[in-house]
């Protein structure tokens, strides 16, 4: 399942097409038994994340939900890629994702 969106998944504005279909689109997923999302904070764009709105749609999460999270890639305040992350920034990575409230 992929929430549709406008622009590339790495473009800088990209953005939920329609943002309470995305959360719909979750809850649904879940009521019919989806219990496994794989995800990353890089989807969409640093200001909405893909994160966010599975936080958003799911929280309290369900006992038997299980969220996979993506790290790695990273980009600069210009918007280029950085170069490949070191285990110092992985681990932080997986923290922010931990982190990110609900918007």
């Amino acid at each position: 399942m992929r929430l549709t969106q406008t622009g590339a998944v790495f473009d800088d504005g990209a953005a939920p097409s329609d943002r309470g279909r995305a959360l719909a689109v979750l809850r649904r997923a879940v009521e019919l038994g989806v219990n496994h999302i794989d995800t990353a904070a890089f989807y969409f764009s640093s200001l909405r994340s893909a994160n966010e709105l599975i936080n958003r749609a799911l929280g309290p999460y369900p006992d038997d939900l299980v969220i996979a999270t993506k790290v790695g890639p990273g980009r600069d305040a210009s918007g280029d890629w950085l170069p490949w992350s070191r285990p110092e920034q992985l681990r932080g990575q997986v923290e922010e994702n931990l982190r990110q409230p609900a918007g």
